[in-house]
């Protein structure tokens, strides 16, 4: 394991896909315990040119930054090496907090299908107007007049008035 030594931080370089997991919060929390106990555990770098690039330890390197730091204590690590380091989706860490996502989004949108699903149950309820009855059991109804069928209903106005005249009726 090579010697940890003292980087200038303005020289490193960060990847811009390791950019794209800088978590703020956790930042904050290694700003705090570097000012507690001081930084522990080394960032890697690699050179590139005349230029230093971050292997690893984007937090901690962001923290010393946000603490005004004008150096860092890291690791040189040859390029071979840093080509060679698990990807992060490797890591049986990051596997499992993978699958524990896909499962929790899972179950969030298995709950949001069955809530859907309830609130187009309950407004397909309150929408249904109540049950008229069929004209099938006219005959049977009490309250219906007498002699009168669904088929001798008029259905338009000039229906009606030949119905009216055919029985000879006044209208």
């Amino acid at each position: 394991m090579p010697k940890p030594e003292s980087f200038p931080i303005e020289k490193i370089f960060v990847p811009t896909k390791m950019k794209k997991a800088l978590k703020p919060e956790v930042v904050g929390e290694i700003a705090e315990s570097i000012l507690d106990i001081g930084q522990q555990a080394p960032i890697s770098v690699r050179i590139d040119g005349d230029r230093l690039v971050l292997v690893e330890g984007l937090h901690r390197l962001e923290a010393c930054k946000a603490l005004g730091e004008t150096t860092i204590l890291g690791v040189l690590v040859p390029a071979e090496l840093a080509q060679h380091k698990p990807q992060l989706s490797e890591r049986p860490e990051v596997e499992a907090e993978r699958i524990k996502m896909a499962r929790l989004k899972q179950l969030r949108l298995e709950k949001e299908a069955a809530e859907a699903s309830t609130a187009a149950l309950k407004s397909i309820n309150a929408t249904e107007s109540p049950r008229t009855p069929s004209t099938k059991g006219v005959r049977d109804n009490p309250k219906a007049s007498p002699g009168r069928t669904a088929k001798s209903a008029p259905k338009t106005l000039s229906d009606w008035i030949t119905q009216q005249k055919g029985t000879g009726g006044r209208y």
